[in-house]
């Protein structure tokens, strides 16, 4: 099995990253073969509307996201991690989801199969959000269950831990590391 897991977190070695670190370790000790990618290291451009992905499928931009959408049609499971912003994912993750708009005019414009063999692919999203409201992660989960549904990817579930603020305070909570490492190795046992 194949896995991506998509860091939109801005932080380096925050606590998004530390949870996106143990499920990927999860990940591997069931065998599977994972990639990260940290968005925030990516020459990503915004999408402007120009509707040249509905003649193609293709987006027209000429930036770090045309190796992505390769990345994400070979991949069996894609892991969206965000902290929360706003009660929303951070603007790398936005952007990124935004440019999905390609994969969805190939799927419901154009019609066209995805690349991909393996028509039972799964995408999670990993969230940390530093208050504990209730609604904290409703704008982040529809977001990305749409940014899924363009990749022709359905959504599995999510990962969600509240009250964590300080880089690295994920690291006093045993229980959320433990939890997220059996998360990473139930994804690879499905």
């Amino acid at each position: 099995m194949k896995g991506l897991i998509i860091l939109g977190s801005p932080r380096k070695g925050g606590n998004t990253e530390i949870i996106l670190n143990t499920i990927r370790e999860g990940m591997i000790a069931k065998s599977c073969d994972v990639e990260t990618i940290r968005l925030n290291e990516l020459n990503l451009l915004p999408c402007q509307s120009c509707g040249g992905c509905d003649k193609t499928g293709k987006c027209v931009l000429k930036d770090d996201m045309r190796e992505v959408y390769s990345k994400i049609d070979k991949s069996d499971v894609v892991i969206i991690g965000s902290p929360i912003y706003f009660y929303g994912v951070t603007a790398q993750a936005k952007a990124f989801i935004d440019r999905t708009q390609a994969m969805w005019a190939r799927k419901y414009r154009l019609k066209q199969s995805p690349p991909h063999k393996n028509g039972n692919r799964c995408g999670y999203l990993v969230c940390i959000a530093a208050t504990k409201g209730k609604k904290i992660f409703d704008g982040a989960i529809m977001t990305v269950q749409y940014g899924f549904d363009a990749m022709d990817i359905e959504y599995c579930g999510e990962f969600l831990v509240r009250g964590i603020d300080s880089k690295g305070a994920i690291n006093s909570k045993q229980e959320d590391l433990i939890r997220a490492f059996e998360f990473g190795k139930d994804i690879c046992m499905r």
